[in-house]
């Protein structure tokens, strides 16, 4: 996938971290024979807690190095573990909120893809038909949907991996729906990830974007979405994190609820990401 990356205006090729892995994982027999067990819930805890040990400290390391992560961005500190180092601080004057009232910001660093909201609330993304209710739960009132913008925010381990509020208002609900953990790249463009995968659904009434419906959606080796207890909330404001791994955040906007950004736009027509920034100005108000 050819990535636009919008603040240096250049192009690059994204390339899948644990690709080899993922290779004989879906694209081989034996792969699939043993993926229910790789996806599992259980497994997923058993990395998880070595990932929350000291013993995978000296793995910091490496995983800077391999993945090129500059960290003067970050905030100084020794790492306990390698979630620990995963859900690192960046600082706040690398990412700046300036903004005006009625602009939509990016809620996270991320490679941005963009998907209509039929009229029968159906949504083609990467070749697989999903409808919003089976996204969402039946719990949420989707019918005024139809016709809106899908989001698809794809973060890598690269990332900064904490994420907030494209705008100011308060949570209406939110529900954690269990499932599966596939990777969210597209070597599993074939299963319905958004769909199958375990995540986080919280609809939002904000001030200037009416109603959202923001997705969490958790990965292979991702079965913790972070989240902070609380109700009214700012634009920008952190809203939770994700631990290890490359994940996703699916915004769900009303038609002409948001109105992207001309060069984002453009971008996204030739089939390519936008690499955003969290906290950046990508469109503004239709409403």
């Amino acid at each position: 996938m050819q990535v636009y990356n919008r603040k240096e205006k250049t192009y690059y090729e994204d390339v899948q971290y644990g690709g080899g892995f993922l290779k004989k994982l879906y694209g081989t027999s034996f792969g699939r024979f043993v993926m229910p067990l790789v996806l599992s819930r259980p497994v997923s805890k058993i990395g998880g807690v070595y990932t929350d040990t000291f013993f995978s400290k000296p793995a910091i390391k490496g995983f800077i190095e391999k993945n090129h992560i500059d960290m003067d961005e970050y905030v100084p500190k020794k790492y306990k573990s390698l979630n620990d180092f995963f859900t690192r601080e960046i600082k706040p004057e690398r990412r700046p909120l300036e903004s005006e009232d009625t602009d939509f910001v990016s809620p996270a660093d991320s490679k941005l893809s963009m998907y209509s909201i039929e009229e029968d609330n159906r949504i083609l993304i990467k070749g697989n038909e999903y409808t919003v209710p089976a996204l969402v739960g039946p719990e949420v009132d989707v019918s005024g949907f139809k016709g809106g913008s899908c989001l698809v925010f794809r973060l890598s381990v690269d990332d900064y991996h904490r994420y907030g509020f494209p705008d100011s208002g308060k949570i209406t609900s939110t529900r954690h729906i269990k499932g599966r953990l596939h990777t969210v790249c597209d070597i599993s463009s074939q299963y319905k990830v958004y769909q199958e995968n375990s995540r986080v659904v919280t609809v939002l009434d904000t001030d200037h974007f009416g109603e959202l419906i923001v997705i969490e959606v958790g990965a292979l080796m991702v079965g913790r979405i972070v989240n902070h207890d609380v109700s009214n909330f700012q634009k920008g404001q952190e809203k939770g994190h994700f631990r290890l791994g490359g994940s996703t955040i699916v915004v769900l906007a009303k038609k002409d609820a948001v109105i992207l950004d001309e060069d984002i736009l453009s971008h996204l027509a030739k089939g390519m990401e936008v690499k955003l920034r969290y906290h950046e100005k990508i469109g503004v108000s239709g409403l």
